[in-house]
C-alpha cells in the first residue's frame, strides 16, 4: 500500500505505514490478524511487509499445532532438528519411521539412542573378554 497516494512504485508497496488507518485495515485483513497484532508485529520486525508476514505466519503456527511435525515447512524442519539435536536428514528419516507426532518421533529417537548405547556397551564387553582370554 502506498503511504503517499501520489507514489505508486513497488518500493512503497513493500512497506506498512501504521500511521495510515486504511493501511492498517488493509494489512490486518490481508494477514487475517487484528490491528493490534499487526502493530505489534511491525514494532517487532520492522515495516517490511515480507518480514511482518513471515513473523505472523510463524506466530500462527506456534499457536496452532505444537505436537505435529510438518516436513513441508523449512522452519519446522529447522526447529525440530534443533530441538532434537539431529540433522534434518535424520529428522526426516525419524518422521518416516515414527510418523508426524512429535512425541512419537522423540520416543523413536530415544529408543534409537538407547539401542546404540547398548550396542556400544556390548562391544566394549566383548573386547574386554577377548583381552582376558589372550592374557590367560
Amino acid at each position: 500500500m502506498a503511504d503517499d497516494k501520489t507514489k505508486r512504485g513497488g518500493a512503497d508497496r513493500k512497506l506498512i505505514a501504521l500511521t495510515e488507518k486504511y493501511e492498517v485495515a488493509y494489512w490486518s485483513k490481508k494477514f487475517k490478524v487484528t490491528p493490534a497484532k499487526l502493530k505489534y508485529a511491525v514494532k517487532k520486525v520492522g515495516h517490511s511487509a515480507k518480514k511482518v508476514e513471515a513473523y505472523i505466519k510463524l506466530q500462527k503456527h506456534r499457536a496452532a499445532d505444537k505436537s505435529r511435525i510438518a516436513l513441508s515447512e523449512t522452519y519446522e524442519v529447522r526447529y525440530w532438528s534443533k530441538k532434537f539435536k539431529i540433522t534434518p536428514a535424520k529428522l526426516k528419516a525419524a518422521v518416516a519411521a515414527a510418523g508426524h507426532s512429535a512425541r512419537k518421533v522423540e520416543a523413536y529417537l530415544a529408543a534409537q539412542k538407547a539401542a546404540k548405547k547398548a550396542k556400544k556397551t556390548a562391544k566394549k564387553a566383548a573386547k574386554k573378554t577377548v583381552k582376558r582370554k589372550k592374557a590367560a
